[in-house]
């Protein structure tokens, strides 16, 4: 990997200043000037032909925050998701690729083996992604398998609460990088970075059919708490972890990127990005690329105000959410007719 220093953006808000992009440069963060998020930085960088590293080193301000104060809640400025569509939601599919990593393969394997011992279609889409998930530059490769989890609106920051809704069975973590991706005015996809995501899912729902995988992933889902820039996609190491009653209960190693999957970026972005209504212009994207393990693997069941842990060493600081699981009672929601 590259040891080009890494350009850390975080997207923060103030109860009157409203919101701002910022730079981490440890310990503080450099506000921007003039943008409110991440996806007008990006938009404003394709439409003036500049590079976006460049447009950050140009709007750089003399204004800095003490990082520990606004990631650990302890000022007004609170930090939102890494990327959004802030005056729009529903300009912001997120969706994710599954079954690209090994471990992620086997637990769905225990998780819908059948007595006969079987492979299962999730091995199988597995070793489909080995065989031809890394075809040679420009070529085509096999189809991984691919999940829609909503739209804006699902996604969350660091230090929020994520939810297991009233009619959902469980709820867990799933420790996961995620594209960031903006559609140019020409519908072209263009990738802004990489960020540390929880993909969130519910997984006893999962269990029950592996057809109740897509209900399963609609669920939130925390990015952040930074978006990085000039990442590369080729090998991360990291951790996960959960808190319970401020003691760690369970954690694991986990890695991610090209080394470590059985498909290569491009030919997972071909793959997103190949259906017509993934290419809307000004559309944006947030894509979770996989999972490498996760606490439900080891049965272990996530209880109210456990602390989710997301780290990757070389991609920023740790991402942080609690569970909360509601307690109200499902009520029946009803569609009214337009007599």
């Amino acid at each position: 990997m590259m040891n080009k220093e890494k350009v850390r953006l975080v997207q923060i808000f103030h109860p009157d200043l409203g919101r701002s992009v910022a730079k981490v440069e440890e310990p503080n963060l450099i506000l921007l000037k003039g943008h409110q998020s991440i996806y007008e930085l990006a938009l404003k960088a394709i439409d003036t032909d500049v590079k976006l590293l460049t447009l950050i080193d140009s709007l750089l301000s003399e204004e800095k925050l003490n990082y520990d104060s606004v990631y650990n809640g302890e000022s007004e400025w609170k930090l939102l998701p890494s990327f959004d569509c802030p005056d729009n939601p529903f300009a912001c599919m997120v969706s994710g690729t599954g079954l690209t990593h090994h471990n992620s393969a086997l637990n769905r394997q225990v998780m819908h083996q059948s007595a006969e011992n079987t492979p299962t279609d999730s091995i199988k889409i597995y070793e489909w992604g080995l065989k031809g998930g890394k075809p040679n530059p420009g070529s085509i490769g096999v189809q991984p398998e691919w999940f829609y989890k909503g739209n804006g609106a699902v996604l969350k920051g660091h230090g929020e609460s994520l939810t297991v809704p009233t009619f959902g069975n469980d709820g867990g973590e799933e420790p996961e990088l995620a594209g960031v991706y903006i559609v140019d005015r020409n519908g072209k996809p263009r990738r802004i970075g990489l960020t540390t995501g929880n993909e969130f899912s519910d997984h006893i729902m999962e269990k029950k059919n592996y057809l109740y995988l897509a209900p399963s992933k609609i669920r939130e889902c925390a990015i952040g708490p930074e978006l990085v820039i000039n990442a590369d996609f080729n090998a991360y190491e990291g951790k996960v972890g959960i808190m319970r009653d401020g003691h760690l209960i369970w954690s694991s190693d986990i890695k991610t990127g090209e080394k470590n999957m059985s498909h290569s970026l491009e030919n997972l972005e071909y793959h997103h990005f190949k259906y017509p209504s993934h290419r809307i212009p000004l559309q944006a994207h947030v894509h979770f690329f996989g999972a490498d393990a996760f606490s439900f693997g080891n049965s272990l069941e996530l209880q109210q105000d456990d602390e989710m842990h997301v780290e990757w060493f070389e991609l920023g600081r740790k991402l942080k959410n609690k569970i909360q699981i509601s307690r109200d009672k499902e009520q029946i929601v009803k569609a009214i007719p337009l007599l």
